[in-house]
């Protein structure tokens, strides 16, 4: 009797520690569940979703910003595809081996529509996986053709479309849109630079001096042209200046001082070559 009165006894307590754990399990799961399948995706946004139980990563279906519910065993990674920008300072080489340093500015911002390539391929860290990698190779790439003198005076902007051009294949072969590319600053070695200034502040004086003596060969050659002209146009008149028309001048000239106010003695002819001749006047 004392043994069938200890079993009844031990019943109620197994029973009350397996409902005990249930409730615990259940608990658990509610948890579980309430945290992992009520999911907002905010704007700026997009969603990869990971099926564990059912073909892993789903690359068909790009989840909007919003409000989604998933099953409890899924994950959900959850990218910014906001426009991103990436600075970078670097040590590069020029053509003929010098260090030059480099201060480049990207922006970027991944495909929308190829989130899940990307998750695949680099993950949610693709901005150092992928676009500062890439970044610094275009760069060194790039820079490495031209020599100090022309990245610091005349081919900056050259350099910089090539920098965009090379980028932006490199990003969009992984799904990431170049948005631009900058050249903040390129610093040169110290002797270098100096060398360079020197160089072209010595250009410009030559350019100078040059434009100076252009300057005065024109002026030398427009003299030259309009001392020809006097000497053409006095030709001229010398050659139509006929002993007939310079009597009829001076006829006329003395027609004029005739009629005059001014007392005057006036000789017709006393040159001897018909011209008058005026002796004095008031």
């Amino acid at each position: 009797m004392s043994e069938a009165r200890n079993r009844g006894n031990a019943n109620p307590q197994s029973k009350m520690i397996s409902w005990g754990v249930i409730a615990f399990v259940l608990l658990i799961l509610i948890i579980g569940f309430s945290n992992a399948t009520f999911l907002t995706i905010d704007a700026g946004e997009r969603g990869v979703l990971f099926r564990r139980f059912s073909g892993g990563l789903d690359r068909e279906n790009i989840y909007e910003p919003g409000f989604h519910i998933i099953a409890p065993w899924n994950v959900m990674y959850v990218y910014d595809v906001r426009e991103q920008q990436v600075e970078e300072e670097m040590e590069v080489l020029s053509s003929n081996g010098l260090n030059i340093s480099v201060d480049v500015t990207v922006r970027v911002n991944p495909k929308y529509d190829k989130i899940a390539e990307i998750h695949e391929k680099f993950g949610p860290d693709y901005v150092k996986r992928l676009v500062i990698p890439e970044t610094r190779s275009s760069v060194r790439e790039m820079i490495g053709q031209f020599t100090p003198e022309e990245l610091y005076s005349t081919k900056r902007d050259e350099v910089q479309k090539l920098i965009q051009g090379n980028l932006a294949k490199a990003l969009d072969n992984n799904y990431v849109e170049l948005r631009a590319t900058l050249i903040r600053d390129i610093e040169l070695p110290e002797k270098v630079r100096t060398a360079i200034e020197e160089k072209l502040e010595a250009e410009q004086s030559a350019l100078k001096y040059e434009y100076i003596l252009d300057q005065e060969r024109k002026e030398a050659e427009r003299k030259i042209i309009e001392a020809q002209a006097k000497a053409d146009a006095n030709k001229i008149l010398n050659a139509s200046l006929t002993d007939k028309i310079l009597q009829d001048k001076g006829i006329e000239a003395t027609l004029e001082l005739a009629n005059s106010p001014n007392s005057k003695v006036i000789i017709v002819g006393g040159n001897g070559d018909g011209l008058p001749l005026i002796l004095g006047g008031n």
